[in-house]
Formats: C-alpha cells, structure tokens, sequence
C-alpha cells in the first residue's frame, strides 16, 4: 500500500502532548543510565560512515598497518594480512571517511586475495612465500566483513561499483556458508572446507566469533534473498547455550552435531583470541541483553591493564593474560551496554604507534560502536 494513501492514525498523541511524552522519556532514560540499568541502543541498519571521530588515530593506524599498496599488516601475527584484517582496514577507512584509504585497500584485497574460482576471498597471505597464498580456502567472517564494508562505501560515497562488488560476495557466502538447520536455525559455517557435516563426523562445526551481528543489518541491503536476520537470531541462541565449564565461557570451535553444542573435536577447549570479539559484536549491533555479556564480564570484571584473561574452559585454567591495553576496550564497552557502567575516558586514547594489529582494530571498532550505537556511554 503506498503509504501516501493511508488514513491519518487517529491514536495519534496532539502534539504538545507528544512532545511532553518525548521529554518524559528521556528523563527516564537519563535515569536509569544513572542508576546503572543498561543503555538502550540506536537500534536497525546504522550507517558507519562518521563514527570513528580520531583522525590522529586513524592515521596512526594506516601508518602502522596499512601499506601504500593497502596490505593491513597483522604485525602480531608474523607480518601476515588477511581477509579478516582488510575487511577491518576497509569497515574503518569508511568510518573514518578516508575513500582514498578505502580504495587503496579494496584494490589490494582485490588483486592479492579474490584468487578462488569464486567470488569469496583467499584468508589468508604470507609475506615470506611463494606463492603467497599457499590455502584457498576462505574464512566466512573476512567475507563477511569485507563485504560488509563495501556495502558501507556504496552509502556513504554513492558508488555503485561498490554495491555491485559487496552483492557478489554476500550471495557467494550465503548460497556456501549459510546452512539452514532446523534445530539452531541458519548456522554460518566458518568456511567453505573443512567444517561441514561431511567434511567432518562431528560437523557442523562453528566459530561464534565469525558471526559478525553488525553486518548483518547492512549485507540485507546487498543480498535481501538470504535470512541474515535469522542468523543474527541463531548466534544469540547459541551463544547463550554454548557455555562450557565452571567460567560457561564458549569456546572457539563448536560441535552442533548433536541437540547441544559442545567442544569440537580436535581443537582445545579453549575461550581465546577469536572468541574474545564475541561481546564486541553483539554490542556494536546494538544488543543490550545482560544475559548474553555476564559470563565474559565474569571473567574480566573491570579490567586493568594487562588483566584480560583467555580460559581453558575444561580445567577452569587461565591460559593468558592479555597485557595490550586495546583489548580492554571490549569489556568497557561490555559493561557499558549491559550494566551502564561509563565507559572510561582512559579508554579515548589508541595506541595504534606502540600495540599490535589486532588490539587496536579491535579498540577503534569499540569507539565506532559508541559513537554511533551508545553516545550516552562514550566518554567526554
């Protein structure tokens, strides 16, 4: 029905009286983030464009990471790049509203990995080798994210070339990577070898952190057959039921081949690097449910530096302590989401010249998300 045509609702508040709601509300919100109730979100597809506000903190960034050519450079990771890195490098170029950023590293994304007889993306790249991508294999959350970003250029610079590219990607990824499943609902298998039913005798098998709730709203935009909605539901549901040990902490592959999730086979009981931006991504899409952060703020609290524990979820063993002060950005910004705890003014400064890849990426996605999800948590 085109909506010109409809009838005015007639339940509709006089104005005044709708403005007098309004105020109200607000009130009470500010009230509650007072009390320290949770922080209500900026809901449904919201643009990244304008979110990261640091330009010395990009541009610490690309000169750290990012070549001339648009290698993002994983520094603690041998000096390799991935398909997760430069979808980072791009979703941040954009947030910062760096096109020629952008484009420098789409072009390098485009010549070094989209090497597959398809068009999903090579994970991953190594310097020191010839060839330099030795596997073909993918990684669903690199596909995810750059497709993710692409979808963001195309808003925010108008370019049709970028929505086209993003479109191939997503359907790429949903006709090979989403797998309807009666019992979880669509699952996101975490490539397109090596972790099916098939492909192995406890498959499905997944890795919670590649569900990237964020991209979901956005990647609609460029493939709208497929159900990203129900994923986002999906990974809520499994997150919540994928607690093991005495932390009920997930752990970084999961075995859905049975009613229950449980650890796969073959892989360490472990909650670590991969699972940790599991909180992150649920807070930058706007998801406020306590339940969903308690076990990950269990375990962190409020952390200081150098305090941010990865657990063997079997033993209760703490088997590192992360000391980069990037990654305490996720449970700061956890806390502020789930329990109102302010977000510390600490926090505002990235040391994208001293600490590695990947705690920095993570720390400047944090700062997006309060900018554009939660601008009553971010620090002044």
């Amino acid at each position: 029905m085109n909506p010109s045509s409809c009838p005015a609702d007639r339940r509709a508040l006089p104005r005044p009286m709708l403005i007098a709601a309004i105020r109200l509300a607000a009130v009470i919100a500010l009230a509650l983030l007072a009390l320290g109730g949770t922080v209500r979100a900026q809901t449904g597809s919201i643009p990244l464009a304008g979110s990261l506000a640091d330009p010395q903190a990009w541009a610490a960034y690309k000169a750290r990471f990012v070549t001339e050519q648009g290698r993002v450079v994983d520094t603690g990771n041998g000096g390799i790049s991935h398909s997760e890195g430069q979808g980072y490098g791009m979703l941040l170029a954009v947030a910062a509203g760096d096109r020629a950023a952008f484009e420098r590293i789409w072009t390098w994304t485009r010549a070094n990995l989209m090497v597959r007889d398809d068009q999903l993306i090579a994970w991953r790249w190594e310097p020191e080798k010839r060839p330099a991508v030795a596997d073909m294999n993918d990684a669903s959350d690199g596909d995810l994210l750059v497709a993710w970003a692409l979808a963001e250029a195309s808003e925010a610079w108008h370019d049709p070339s970028h929505k086209a590219a993003g479109r191939r990607i997503a359907v790429e990824l949903g006709r090979k990577l989403i797998l309807p499943r009666a019992a979880h609902g669509p699952l996101l298998l975490p490539a397109v070898s090596g972790f099916s039913a098939e492909d192995r005798g406890d498959g499905p098998v997944v890795n919670l952190s590649y569900w990237i709730f964020p991209a979901f709203d956005r990647v609609t935009l460029l493939a709208p057959e497929f159900d990203w909605a129900g994923l986002g539901r999906s990974g809520r549901r499994l997150i919540a039921a994928a607690r093991f040990g005495q932390a009920r902490l997930p752990v970084e592959w999961v075995s859905l081949s049975g009613e229950a999730p449980r650890p796969a086979e073959g892989f360490p009981p472990h909650f670590a690097y991969n699972a940790l931006r599991i909180p992150l991504y649920l807070a930058m899409a706007g998801v406020s449910d306590p339940e969903l952060y308690a076990p990950f703020l269990s375990l962190w609290g409020t952390p200081a530096a150098g305090s941010l524990g990865l657990v063997d979820t079997a033993s209760g063993r703490i088997t590192e302590r992360l000391a980069e002060t990037g990654y305490t950005a996720i449970p700061a910004l956890a806390a502020c989401v789930s329990q109102g705890t302010p977000f510390p003014a600490a926090l505002r400064t990235v040391r994208a010249s001293s600490e590695h890849y990947y705690p920095v990426t993570l720390h400047l996605l944090a700062l997006a998300a309060l900018k554009s999800r939660f601008p009553a948590c971010a620090p002044r």
